[in-house]
């Protein structure tokens, strides 16, 4: 076996390694998107509104709280955080500051850091009159 020969075997089995590592890291990247961001539930919360802002560190996120409906005290188990993840939806939600409203969400398995602090996404806004 001559030295040109092993070079190119030797050549073709890195490359061929190479291909495998990639698209082995590209299944594994789509496969932990689609995990994160796998929807566990969707429903509507009512309550009264009493907090929204934008806020962040690095990646600045809407997040918001509402007094649960039927609730005549709040506590921390009568209080309902969420993260909004569409910017004309927060503005609809920054008019209803004060009232009672029914909010549309996803839970999220578990949500990158861009879209919320939580896992709770809302997507849409009404108010309750």
């Amino acid at each position: 076996m001559s030295l040109e020969t092993t070079k190119t075997k030797a050549k073709s089995i890195f490359k061929k390694t190479l291909w495998i590592l990639f698209i082995t890291a590209l299944l594994c990247g789509v496969t932990y998107y689609f995990y994160r961001t796998y929807t566990l539930s969707e429903g509507t919360r009512t309550g009264m509104l009493f907090k929204i802002s934008r806020k962040g560190k690095i990646f600045k996120t809407y997040e918001g709280q509402i007094q649960l409906a039927g609730a005549t005290m709040m506590s921390k188990q009568s209080i309902w955080e969420f993260s909004v993840t569409n910017p004309k939806t927060y503005n609809d939600l920054q008019t209803l500051e004060g009232k009672n409203v029914r909010l549309h969400y996803k839970e999220v398995v578990d949500a990158f850091p861009w879209q919320g602090e939580t896992n709770y996404l809302v997507y849409d806004v009404n108010e309750v009159r």
